[in-house]
């Protein structure tokens, strides 16, 4: 099996721990919080019913298969 998938801590891992009540370090905090400002920006802006579902099913796609490491960088601040 590929270490890097089964080594990979994404969004969705992070909010798990956190409902768990398990301690995060400050950068998986701001991951969370970069992905929930993306995922509003992204929502709040679509205008068809159509395409908010698509872009929907495409951010629970990012949150479970990305590193939460990608939301990080500046393009998600």
């Amino acid at each position: 099996m590929n270490e890097k998938l089964v080594s990979m801590v994404t969004i969705n891992d992070l909010k798990e721990l956190e409902y768990s009540e398990s301690e995060l370090t400050p950068q998986q905090r701001l991951a969370i919080r970069n992905f929930d400002r993306f995922r509003y920006k992204t929502l709040t802006s679509v205008k068809s019913e159509t395409k908010f579902h698509k872009e929907f099913q495409r951010l629970l796609v990012l949150a479970n298969l990305n590193s939460y490491e990608e939301f990080l960088k500046d393009e998600y601040c």
